[in-house]
């Protein structure tokens, strides 16, 4: 427990020493009204409507909520702001883009549940496995639809927390535990650590995180489906008849070329605008259906069969064990030194949530439903809040811990999202009913026949090939992924970026690589046996944010320039 023990020390004096220097820029009251943030007079803004308020992308408004708030005073201030607006989240995804990407993200969010299903099956010992995680993403994703007061946000199973899930579970053979037992009691403390955050607006801490740390973050996640893309595919070469291995690539890369090409029509002069623009909405379904179609063409015309997802054939747990975990069988001592492994899975579910919200947030998709203008901290305490009791749900029957997915949040805002004739997004459909049906529907899948027998229509590797698009369609507008790009780039061929001519290239590459080295840290940190310690590295981004300011390695001034919102 040492090594747990240190990062954490570690953690708290590093955010220390930011949070230190950011309370000289901020002068904060702890009794001022929750919309006295806003740019606008009492007058003015008793003039204009939330929903007519639209910012700019460059726009940027100083946050000034205290760190920690009074009991409670940040989740009602969320819950109050978004209340409003509940039948209208409904009614307002009746709406063919909202269609359109729930037939999408259906199927973003089903492989990912299946697939981070029988990666659970293999660190737990098959204790927590498919069923287990279809379960959870169906329930908890209608839950936190119906309730959050940012409903765009999608949660579902994430890399790092199956990362520290296997670690748990080589704890508890170290200590000769019972997995389930340990696993609840971590998730209990985790979440009560989590509803004491949310009730005293902890998700603040978000304020000190910037465009520095959100890039690193949002490109590891895309080089995470990437890279799971590309080597199960691979990976089809070694283990399947040559025959299958390349039809596996051929599906795989149907999907990918046409859900691109697809959803670039809307830039195009072709037919007219909303025909283009209902082409590209369903241009990710479009390339599935016509994966699927080549692999059955190949199956009639020569008999090769591919994979379809392994959709549990019955409705119960992997193991036929009980849903309620007995908790009373880990011993006294176990259940409150799982405290400590809580901490860690506090910071990871802290994190991966509010970085992914802050995300969701942005002020580029024009969000305005309960929102005050260009803060993006708004919702974040009351999403917590049910993070929080569903991660005590799912502790108790043994279902993974499900988190805000960055990759699939962003994707949805975008299928959701209103384009002008440029690709530029004018708006966002704003609404909780996609998020719902999307979650019902793959709860549909364990639970009904027929919905089963139509997925084992869909060959897996046309999956693989949505997985490459969701991941290399999140790239784009990333400037830590532009500014990379820019290194191999001739300087009289390179686009004029918003930096260009006002920050020498000597900072824009300094920049660069030292995101380079962060993002190639984390990924060591998750593939290497001290996974359990990657939320410390994306805890220390802000602290190592501050330090660059502090070393005048990158002048402050350009610095700056690069890294505002």
């Amino acid at each position: 427990m040492k090594p747990l023990t240190l990062g954490g020390l570690i953690l708290v004096v590093g955010y220390c020493k930011a949070f230190q220097s950011a309370s000289r820029l901020y002068s904060v009251r702890l009794n001022r009204s929750p919309f006295q943030t806003r740019l606008y007079s009492t007058a003015e803004k008793a003039q204009i409507p939330v929903d007519a308020i639209s910012l700019p992308e460059s726009s940027s408004v100083p946050i000034k909520e205290p760190l920690l708030e009074e009991l409670g005073r940040g989740v009602r201030r969320d819950f109050a702001a978004r209340l409003p607006y509940w039948k209208s989240d409904l009614t307002d995804g009746f709406q063919l883009p909202c269609l359109a990407a729930t037939f999408f993200m259906f199927f973003a969010c089903l492989a990912p549940a299946v697939g981070f299903g029988g990666l659970y099956a293999v660190a737990s010992n098959s204790a927590i496995g498919t069923v287990e995680m279809i379960t959870s993403t169906a329930v908890s994703g209608v839950l936190f639809a119906l309730t959050a007061a940012q409903p765009m946000t999608i949660i579902g199973g994430t890399g790092p927390v199956l990362a520290f899930v296997a670690c748990l579970a080589q704890m508890a053979d170290m200590y000769k535990l019972p997995f389930l037992p340990l696993y609840a009691w971590t998730g209990l403390w985790t979440s009560a650590i989590l509803f004491v955050s949310a009730m005293t607006s902890a998700s603040n801490l978000v304020k000190y995180l910037t465009r520095f740390t959100d890039e690193i973050f949002s490109v590891l996640i895309s080089v995470i489906f990437l890279f799971e893309a590309c080597s199960n595919i691979a990976g089809t070469f070694s283990s399947a008849p040559l025959v299958q291995a390349l039809l596996t690539l051929v599906c795989a890369s149907t999907t990918y070329t046409i859900s691109t090409r697809l959803q670039g029509l809307r830039r195009t002069a072709y037919f007219n605008k909303p025909i283009r623009n209902t082409i590209s909405n369903f241009a990710p379904t479009i390339g599935v259906v016509v994966a699927a179609w080549l692999a059955r063409a190949a199956r009639v015309a020569h008999g090769v069969t591919l994979p379809a997802l392994a959709i549990p054939s019955q409705f119960g747990t992997t193991t036929g064990r009980p849903w309620l975990i007995p908790l009373l069988d880990l011993p006294v001592w176990a259940r409150w030194a799982s405290f400590l492994p809580a901490l860690m899975a506090t910071v990871l579910l802290f994190l991966d949530q509010n970085i992914t919200v802050r995300l969701v947030n942005n002020n580029k998709y024009n969000m305005t439903k309960g929102r005050r203008p260009g803060n993006v901290l708004d919702g974040m305490h009351a999403d917590m809040l049910v993070i929080s009791l569903l991660t005590a749900l799912q502790s108790i029957f043994g279902l993974p811990w499900l988190v805000a997915a960055t990759v699939r949040s962003v994707s949805h805002v975008k299928a959701c999202a209103k384009y002008d004739n440029d690709g530029k997004v004018v708006g966002t459909i704003e609404q909780r009913f996609t998020g719902a049906l999307i979650h019902a529907g793959i709860g549909c899948c364990v639970l009904l026949k027929q919905p089963r027998q139509w997925l084992a229509l869909i060959p897996k590797p046309a999956l693989m090939g949505l997985f490459l698009y969701l991941g290399a369609s999140s790239l784009p507008g990333n400037e830590f992924w532009e500014r990379f790009k820019g290194l191999f780039k001739e300087k009289a061929t390179a686009v004029k970026e918003r930096w260009t001519g006002v920050v020498p290239q000597s900072s824009v590459r300094k920049l660069t690589v030292v995101q380079l080295a962060c993002l190639a840290a984390m990924i060591w940190v998750k593939e290497s046996p001290a996974g359990v310690f990657f939320p410390i590295v994306i805890a220390m981004l802000a602290p190592l944010r501050f330090a660059m300011d502090r070393s005048g390695f990158i002048p402050k001034h350009h610095m700056n320039i690069l890294d505002e919102e």
